[in-house]
């Protein structure tokens, strides 16, 4: 049913409570995982350590602590990071790979002043390719 999955990781609480729905899943249905982290595009005004996300090593350092955790569950998962803007690059990999189905947790690290109907989670539901799950 899910035969590849992607987990889009962030530094947030609910991304870290989602990676059990993750394993779950993936272990049920015996799906590939892609873990996905997006390091987001910094301005010239913006240093790239003011922000987790926004720094290269922190994402990489992100993603092999993810895959050391699917591991040690028995899964094999591929790392992807990429650059640029979060929801739009989690549905492009998401069409590209030919994704079954997005994971990712309710209310990762990308709110803004106007609220939650412009997070990346909503902004993943309304693009994606496919189906999403997000975890409360």
């Amino acid at each position: 049913m899910f035969k590849t999955v992607l987990f889009s990781v962030d530094q947030s609480r609910e991304a870290r409570e989602a990676a059990e729905v993750v394993a779950s899943i993936v272990q049920k249905y015996q799906s590939n995982l892609i873990l996905l982290s997006v390091v987001e595009e910094t301005t010239p005004e913006e240093s790239p350590q003011d922000d987790a996300m926004k720094s290269v090593k922190k994402v990489e350092q992100l993603l092999k602590d993810a895959q050391a955790f699917f591991s040690a569950q028995g899964i094999e998962a591929k790392i992807l990071d990429k650059i640029g803007k979060p929801a739009f690059v989690i549905c492009d990999v998401a069409d590209e790979m030919k994704v079954n189905l997005i994971i990712m947790g309710c209310r990762g690290l990308g709110l803004t002043d106007e609220g939650s109907h412009d997070s990346v989670t909503n902004r993943v539901i309304n693009l994606s390719p496919c189906p999403v799950l997000i975890v409360p």
